[in-house]
């Protein structure tokens, strides 16, 4: 079967295969409602599948970005995404997902694989191991947005939460509340990721605000494996954490499954306060105080960064770092 051609829909509708072109780009200013109809009804009559092949060529684009992200289990990593990719479909690019695992060599692996396939642009949660690639990519002016986490001497837009706000805001609550025994625990700091990093200095700092002496052995970064035994510590100090602050959701989930399995009540026994909206949080009983990210807001804008830098490639702009502001969710649990 001989396939239809832009010229076969130009001549069904009665114009220019240039029209037809301008409807296929979306060019609408000097095309009448009557004219657009006629086309996409000769579209769907004939069956016409443009050649995303051919359009690449012609305009040096694939139309396509790659999302590499650290770890996907995290809610705020898949609530991103899903704006990325609504606002990617309203410009009429395609979005690829890769999950890292929060693994260095997964991440190189992954963004070589996109290169290959000649993505516009990389939207990136990096694991931070990966410094010589990051800079390879910038020296090439290759678009490239880092989401949630900053990369030290690597000049790239970033879009990330003002962390240090996140655990203040938190830890405000706790003291309004009357707590004054405040533990953090949060995933492992070993590769030094920016957001665990700067929710414990956030949760230094507030405390000390408050002439409230931080204790060592309330402070935690530690594998996901590890939340449990270093919770059961805590809880056996002579005087043990009236309050807990859970750094990110998988922290957050772990400090619930302690509560349970050692039949501790919230807020009675502990108070608790997690960073990062999940969604059985309204639902949880008691329902969990949260401090929220504007995830939209986050996602939209780095979606937004990285169009503007594969559409006006030639233009230079200063390098930002985008902070957005956390906001506290109060509901029972603390």
């Amino acid at each position: 079967m001989r396939k239809v051609t832009m010229a076969d829909v130009a001549k069904h509708a009665n114009v220019s295969k240039s029209t037809v072109s301008q409807y296929l780009n979306s060019r609408f200013d000097y095309m009448g409602k009557a004219t657009k109809k006629r086309i996409e009804q000769s579209i769907l009559e004939l069956g016409y599948q443009p050649n995303a092949v051919a359009r690449s060529l012609k305009q040096k684009k694939t139309f396509t970005i790659g999302v590499i992200v650290a770890n996907i289990l995290h809610s705020f990593s898949t609530q991103v995404i899903r704006t990325i990719e609504d606002i990617c479909h309203e410009n009429n690019y395609h979005v690829i997902v890769c999950n890292a695992d929060d693994s260095p060599k997964k991440e190189k692996k992954y963004i070589e694989m996109l290169m290959a396939k000649q993505v516009d642009g990389l939207i990136v949660f990096p694991t931070g191991g990966n410094i010589e690639l990051y800079e390879s990519l910038v020296k090439n002016r290759y678009p490239l947005v880092f989401m949630d986490r900053i990369v030290p001497d690597v000049p790239v837009d970033t879009v990330i939460l003002n962390n240090e706000k996140a655990s203040e805001l938190a830890i405000n609550h706790f003291v309004k509340k009357g707590y004054e025994r405040i533990g953090i625990i949060t995933t492992s700091l070993i590769q030094k990721i920016t957001p665990r990093i700067e929710r414990i200095e956030g949760y230094k700092k507030a405390l000390n605000k408050r002439s409230i002496a931080v204790q060592d052995e309330y402070v935690r970064g530690i594998e996901i494996k590890e939340i449990t035994a270093s919770l059961e510590a805590m809880f056996s100090l002579p005087k043990p954490p009236q309050a807990i602050l859970a750094g990110n959701d998988l922290s957050l989930m772990e400090v619930l499954r302690y509560a349970r399995d050692h039949k501790k009540q919230i807020p009675q026994d502990f108070a608790l306060i997690g960073i990062d909206e999940v969604s059985f949080a309204s639902i949880y009983s008691p329902a969990l105080t949260i401090i929220k990210q504007p995830t939209l807001a986050m996602g939209e804008k780095a979606a937004t960064l990285l169009i503007e830098k594969i559409e006006k490639a030639d233009t230079e702009k200063e390098i930002q770092v985008y902070r957005f502001e956390p906001e506290l969710v109060v509901r029972e649990s603390c």
